[in-house]
């Protein structure tokens, strides 16, 4: 049997390792324009040593303690100016849709309202909406309920979900609550007559028909449609409503113009949710026939080391030396958020003075001349990595003469053309858009028509590809957008 015995041995390895610098310096580089400066505030918070600069001032500068300040920071300046990047090597399950993905999907337009408009007061803005289940139990209270059907109420109401439906059913709301399904029953009926008309119902037919039949109108021909020929209205078959009817067509018309007019989410305008206002991290405007681009730097604090804490560090400043060490400790960390800042601010703006570069036709006639490009061709154009590319186009936006965009939304792949060259997925989808927006509602495209027209326009695409940016849009199939005559 072998003896165990212990080795010395030596071994030269070289390892990657991310300084805490280097860490903040990838974390600032993606973070947006509102979280940047709410990390700026934390940091002004938290480092005495760390201050906003007044430059209006005019402060005077405490002899020897500016070069008292530069010797600490000496180490951090004196460091060769580098891109923050990691270089990332590609794994073999490495997810190639997904990462397609990220260059097929846009974002949304935003574009600019009417400057005249008047906004809410800032106090306005602050008032918590009510939600639904606020409102519904405020009822509740004014009603003459008794105090278990006020329970069993309540019970309702937290079992619905944003569009105001009932998610449990009236056995399991009856077991909750430790009484008959009669009496769950009674009581659903009593909030489902509540504000907003028609909360609380299982399925949209039901919704409809609570909202039909609580407008109390003299003709049952609305309560008839909802009750049995929902589902013509869906495909917008009107002549067959009108032969299983047998109603003249005015007054089918005039019924379906009713039910139209009903809300199928009744909890929708209760739902929380806050608008999140765009702020622009960096503006384009053309000037003297050229394209500028800005860096948004309006309520950006501009970062400097305190002269008190630099005077501390002089010579005849007397303080112990564990606190002359913690001043240095913070004076370094206050030098490494502002480098990190500036080179964040400079990474920003070659990237997106890339960008306008690279896209001139989008900035000079729009959406329906933006050029495939992807992260590859701006990291050469700028000479950083891709993956810094990635980080600094995160959760940034550009303002620009046709609207507020996302940076991710110049990264587009290619289509090819009939005549073998290559147009942006992004154009395609924008002409799509048009194409639909031009069709005639009687009879609208097919997305086999839709290929046929995009063939004629020199673009090869294939139908399902066709159908899957259509959904993207939020366009209806051509048997849900069709608009048939109601004749006489």
């Amino acid at each position: 049997m072998a003896a165990l015995e212990l080795k010395q041995q030596l071994k030269l390895s070289q390892q990657l390792i991310m300084t805490p610098q280097l860490q903040q310096a990838i974390k600032l580089l993606q973070l947006s324009r509102l979280e940047l400066l709410e990390t700026i505030h934390q940091e002004l918070e938290t480092n005495p040593v760390l201050e906003e600069s007044q430059e209006e001032s005019g402060e005077a500068e405490e002899p020897g303690a500016a070069e008292a300040a530069a010797e600490v920071a000496a180490e951090v300046a004196a460091e060769p100016y580098q891109e923050v990047e990691i270089l990332e090597k590609v794994r073999e399950d490495f997810d190639w849709e997904g990462y397609l993905d990220e260059y097929n999907t846009g974002t949304p337009v935003l574009v600019e309202t009417d400057p005249n408009k008047e906004w809410q007061s800032y106090d306005q803005r602050l008032t918590v909406p009510t939600s639904l289940q606020d409102h519904l139990v405020w009822q509740i209270r004014l009603s003459d309920m008794s105090d278990e059907e006020r329970e069993v109420a309540g019970l309702i109401i937290g079992n619905l979900n944003r569009d105001g439906y009932l998610d449990a059913s009236l056995d399991e709301i009856a077991a909750m609550g430790k009484v008959s399904t009669d009496m769950v029953e009674r009581v659903l009926a009593v909030v489902q007559l509540l504000d907003p008309v028609g909360v609380a119902a299982r399925d949209p037919r039901e919704c409809l028909l609570i909202q039909a039949r609580s407008l109390e109108l003299e003709d049952d021909l609305v309560v008839r449609i909802v009750e049995h020929y929902l589902h013509f209205l869906e495909n917008r078959n009107y002549p067959a409503l009108i032969r299983a009817l047998k109603r003249p067509a005015p007054e089918v018309k005039a019924a379906v113009d009713v039910i139209l007019s009903l809300d199928p989410r009744p909890g929708s305008r209760f739902a929380e949710e806050s608008t999140e206002y765009i702020s622009p991290d960096i503006y384009v405007m053309k000037v003297d026939g050229e394209f500028v681009v800005l860096l948004n730097e309006d309520g950006m604090p501009k970062l400097k080391v305190s002269s008190y804490y630099r005077h501390a560090l002089t010579e005849d400043a007397e303080l112990p030396s564990e606190a002359k060490e913690y001043i240095q400790g913070k004076l370094r960390s206050a030098a490494w958020l502002i480098k990190s800042i500036h080179q964040r601010q400079r990474t920003l703006f070659k990237v997106a003075h890339s960008i306008v570069k690279l896209q001139a036709d989008f900035f000079e006639k729009g959406v329906s001349h933006l050029r495939p490009m992807v992260l590859r061709d701006v990291a050469e154009d700028v000479g950083m990595h891709e993956s810094t590319i990635s980080r600094v186009t995160a959760s940034k936006y550009m303002h620009t003469p046709h609207g507020i965009f996302e940076l991710k939304y110049f990264f587009n792949s290619s289509i090819n053309s009939v005549l073998g060259e290559a147009v942006a997925s992004e154009s395609v989808k924008e002409r799509i858009r048009q194409i639909i927006r031009e069709e005639d509602l009687a009879r609208p495209f097919s997305d086999q028509e839709i290929v046929e027209k995009l063939e004629g326009e020199n673009i090869s695409i294939a139908r399902r590809t066709v159908a899957k940016y259509r959904e993207m849009l939020g366009v209806l199939p051509s048997n849900k957008r069709k608009r048939t005559s109601w004749g006489e």
